[in-house]
């Protein structure tokens, strides 16, 4: 599997996954490399599951290359698992990471500091033409911060602290946070199986 085409086009994903794959001598495209327009895949599941291998499935059907799709978001317990499956549009279908960050901050005001936990999870599926899709999910289990902090990542770092730091995603250079985060442990799981490839 020398070629691995990531089914996204959010340049923060594509880092995160350049960096991880490195070890591996893969190349790396994403959907920001090809010359076409792939129009948006509806994202219909319930579970970050269901999401990437839609995705994934999307994907290898058309170019029949391996392809490795994730769908990726926050969990908040005191929210009841929100946003979740809808977090990159939590605040409305444009995708904004400042207006989602200010609902998360809005909708937890005043929750005391030991009801703050939350999660990020990522699900990764990959797909090669002909053969069943395989999944694997990582988490970062950490709480919710009061106010953003940091000036790297994207999406909700900045209001997350990983469990045993007292530092934001956000605030974490680009190796501290992928050497803790739910893409990492997502990855890991995935390792086993890309050697047998």
């Amino acid at each position: 599997m020398e070629k691995l085409l990531i089914a996204t086009k959010n340049e923060g994903k594509v880092r995160d996954f350049k960096e991880l794959f490195s070890k591996y001598g893969m190349e790396i495209i994403s959907l920001l490399d090809l010359d076409e327009t792939i129009p948006e895949i509806e994202e219909t599941g319930t579970t970050f599951e269901e999401n990437a291998r839609i995705k994934a499935e999307t994907i290898v059907e058309r170019f029949q290359l391996p392809v490795l799709a994730d769908d990726s978001g926050l969990e908040i317990d005191a929210l009841g698992g929100r946003p979740g499956v809808y977090s990159a549009r939590y605040a409305g279908e444009a995708k904004n990471d400042q207006a989602n960050l200010e609902k998360v901050l809005e909708e937890m005001e005043g929750v005391p500091a030991d009801n703050r936990s939350a999660r990020f999870v990522c699900v990764l599926a990959v797909a090669r033409p002909g053969e069943a899709t395989y999944t694997v999910r990582g988490t970062c289990e950490g709480s919710i911060a009061t106010a953003p902090a940091g000036e790297n990542g994207f999406g909700y770092d900045p209001v997350f602290y990983p469990k045993g730091t007292d530092k934001t995603m956000a605030q974490l250079t680009a190796k501290e946070k992928n050497s803790i985060s739910h893409r990492k442990n997502a990855l890991v799981q995935l390792e086993k199986w890309v050697g047998k490839l």
